[in-house]
């Protein structure tokens, strides 16, 4: 007869459901596959009166936290109720009493990732954590497990469904960001409130943890350069398809000459960049290191059965370590890279850049924006001008060499003084094809 493992579940919502269904409905499937019946006890959450599409078993629903955490037979606690209070004290006292916890809480890890994990190894526990970043994509093994012999140097990821579903409608269905965002909330891929989504905190909290894991260094979220994608126009859509580009919602980060950045913003990415065609509300994770070279992680970011597809891999490996009687086996952050010796600041980055000028038509215009740009170190690569007739105004696109971030704020704050600019000038940053 195969071993049993107990389970308690704290949060009964969207994913907390779907990891109920599974684990009732996939029980047999499971138990031959992780050699263990995985056993779900408890279910835990505050009110139980909407339908949740699942028929939980009698007994299982509680809406007490200590008939999870006090049971001495719940090996497995599940935290799935988000936020950053109460769940990570949630988790601690867990940790504390001996009991393995799997968790999906992004912004929680960001914040207190190190907290966690210091107390998993203190209690001789495991916390796993796979759903935090990519739903169903298995990132977090790889860069645990996978890829523990390379040296990082990049990882690129378009890590938020929203904001790319949002820009891939936007590009190919030629509608506006407010048009799209409208269209994602129909079909339930943005929030009432998307702002999370939109304007890259959502990625910033992902990225964060992906920060640990591959390079060993614990961020802030004041330390990330974070932009949204809610200023980036149909125009520029058609202006960077035109040039050989699509628009990206990024979340970056780069070791270089013992620095390392780490930024979050719209990006230009060469259409034959591996993340270019990772569309819709599909998420793409590009990592590069000096042993694998590069690779591409792709699938569902989000939602019920991605995010629960996870869950449910964490729960049935803390299965097999425990009826093996395996204790945590690799330690659950990176050591701090000897390559990286501090955070580069947002001004010292150096990248290309495509620019976008609302100009008077006028005889001197160009000349006027080249000087103040070449005067900041700023060298063109190519220029185009969009003519338009009977327009007061014509919009100016520009693609530049590679340049350093200061050098353009300063060069861009004072073109749009200039009475011949009519409105402050667009720039988004770009990314190579491939990290050499």
């Amino acid at each position: 007869m195969s071993q049993q493992i107990t389970i308690g579940l704290i949060g009964f919502g969207t994913v907390g459901s779907g990891v109920a269904r599974t684990l009732l409905e996939k029980g047999r499937l499971l138990e031959q596959r992780v050699g263990a019946r995985l056993v779900l006890k408890r279910v835990c959450d505050r009110d139980f009166r909407r339908s949740r599409g699942v028929r939980l078993p009698p007994g299982l629903a509680t809406t007490s936290v200590a008939a999870v955490l006090d049971d001495p037979e719940i090996q497995i606690v599940v935290e799935l109720i988000g936020g950053v209070e109460p769940a990570r004290s949630l988790i601690l006292q867990a940790l504390r009493k001996g009991k393995h916890v799997v968790t999906a809480n992004k912004a929680l890890l960001a914040r207190h990732g190190r907290e966690l994990f210091a107390a998993a190894a203190k209690h001789d526990v495991d916390l796993y954590f796979e759903a935090s970043v990519g739903g169903g994509i298995p990132i977090i093994k790889a860069l645990r497990e996978g890829l523990i012999a390379n040296e990082l140097d990049a990882i690129l990821g378009i890590v938020n469904g929203t904001s790319n579903y949002i820009l891939t409608r936007m590009r190919d269905k030629g509608l506006s960001f407010h048009e799209a965002l409208h269209e994602a909330r129909r079909h339930g891929y943005a929030e009432r409130n998307p702002t999370l989504d939109v304007e890259g905190h959502d990625a910033a909290h992902k990225l964060a943890i992906l920060t640990l894991l591959g390079f060993g260094v614990h961020v802030e979220q004041s330390q990330i350069h974070i932009e949204g994608i809610s200023k980036v126009s149909q125009a520029d859509i058609q202006y960077a398809d035109e040039l050989g580009y699509c628009i990206k919602p990024l979340a970056i980060v780069k070791q270089a000459d013992h620095e390392l950045e780490v930024r979050v913003h719209p990006t230009l990415l060469e259409k034959s960049h591996l993340l270019a065609n990772v569309n819709g509300v599909y998420n793409g994770i590009y990592v590069h290191g000096d042993l694998v070279g590069a690779s591409l992680f792709y699938g569902r970011g989000a939602g019920q059965n991605p995010t629960a597809s996870a869950v449910v891999s964490d729960i049935a490996e803390l299965a097999r370590n425990i009826i093996s009687g395996i204790g945590p086996r690799l330690r659950l952050d990176r050591p701090h890279s000897p390559r990286v010796a501090r955070l580069r600041r947002m001004g010292d980055i150096e990248t290309r850049y495509y620019m976008r000028f609302l100009v008077k038509d006028r005889p001197g215009v160009l000349a006027r924006i080249a000087g103040i740009l070449g005067r900041h170190h700023i060298s063109i690569a190519s220029v185009h001008q969009k003519e338009r007739k009977a327009a007061r105004a014509v919009p100016v696109v520009m693609m530049t060499h590679e340049a350093k971030e200061s050098n353009v704020r300063e060069a861009l704050a004072q073109i749009d003084r200039l009475g011949m600019v009519r409105r402050p000038t667009v720039a988004i940053r770009t990314e190579a094809p491939r990290v050499r």
